[in-house]
Parts: structure tokens; sequence; C-alpha cells
């Protein structure tokens, strides 16, 4: 049972790349097959359709961004500075992945697309939504954001904060992303306080 687990890890990587270089919509069966030397129904078998493996890829990518970002973040003290750990996490793994964040490219290319995949896409982003929450709120609990506090636009203004910077660094290559990230970053923190 290992080894078909060590085969699905290696094709869950190859599809995730190249999901980052193309798109998610351009995953397919035979071109991932093609990519893993492999034959196209053994790697049929591992995910019987499309849009299973389309699945299977966003789920390897949440799990490698909860890897990347979320996880180290909450080893960090609790309060501004799990703020800050995130928004330096986020960087890092945007910046990273060849053909930058998956979500953010599969939010497009699905967003008016009814089915599973976008189902997928919903649900992460509910769940990446829900710990921005969580993260204010143990900022409050610490005292170092203020009572009374609206979560859901403190993790609407740091999700626009952290997509700004994505987009910034990535599409305009504008060499002042980061100085001017901080700068909004510290707006925001002194807005909560």
């Amino acid at each position: 049972m290992k080894k078909k687990a060590d085969v699905k890890q290696v094709i869950l990587e190859a599809g995730l790349e190249m999901a980052g270089r193309l798109s998610l919509e351009s995953v397919t069966i035979g071109g991932l097959a093609k990519a893993t030397n492999m034959s196209k129904s053994g790697l049929f078998g591992h995910f019987q359709s499309k849009e299973n493996l389309q699945i299977m890829i966003l789920e390897f990518a949440s799990r490698f961004f909860a890897e990347s970002v979320i996880l180290p973040a909450l080893k960090i003290e609790a309060g501004i500075p799990r703020v800050r750990a995130i928004v330096n996490n986020w960087n890092e793994y945007g910046t990273k992945l060849e053909g930058g964040c998956i979500f953010v490219h599969a939010s497009k290319e699905f967003s008016n697309r009814p089915g599973k995949v976008k189902e997928t896409l919903l649900d992460q982003q509910e769940e990446w939504i829900d710990c921005l929450k969580r993260i204010a709120q143990s900022a409050v609990a610490v005292g170092d954001f203020r009572e009374g506090i609206d979560y859901d636009q403190f993790a609407f203004d740091l999700y626009s904060l952290l997509l700004g910077f994505y987009y910034y660094h990535e599409l305009l290559q504008d060499s002042d992303t980061e100085k001017r990230q901080q700068v909004a970053l510290e707006r925001l923190l002194k807005d909560y306080q």
C-alpha cells in the first residue's frame, strides 16, 4: 500500500507543478501520464476522472499550503506576531511555486463553473478565511487587538493585502512591493489595535 501512496504523491506533485505552469484545467490524465512516465490507464486508475484528479490536486495543494503558511504561523506567539508570520509565510509560499498560487489561478478559472471542483475551492477558501478570523480572535484574546472588532472585516482586509502583494509581485513585478505591503500591514494592524 505504501508504494501506491508514493506513486500518487509523485503524480500529485507533478500535477500541482503542471497546474502552476499552465492551469488546473490544462492538467489532463494524458498530459500528466506523459509528465510522470506512466500509462494513461495506470494514471487513470488512481483518479477515475479528470474532475477527481483536479480535486485531488487542490487537496494536495491545500495540505502544502497549510504546512507552508498556517502551521508554522500557529507556532508563533498569538496576536500581532502571528499575523506577521501569516503574511511572511504567504509571501514565501506564493513566490516559491512555479506559476504562482494555484488557488488564485483556479479561483478565476472555476468561479463561473458549477461543479465539484468549484465546491472544493469554495470550501478551501472558507476554511482559509475562518483561519484568518481565528487569528484575529486570538489577537483580541491576548490584548493586541481591541475588543469588538469585526472579524469578517479583518479577514477581508488581511486577505486583500495578501492578494495585493501577490499581484504586485507576480504580475506587475513592482520592486517596491514588499515595502508597500509593510506600510499597508502597519496601517491594518494599527486600525485593529
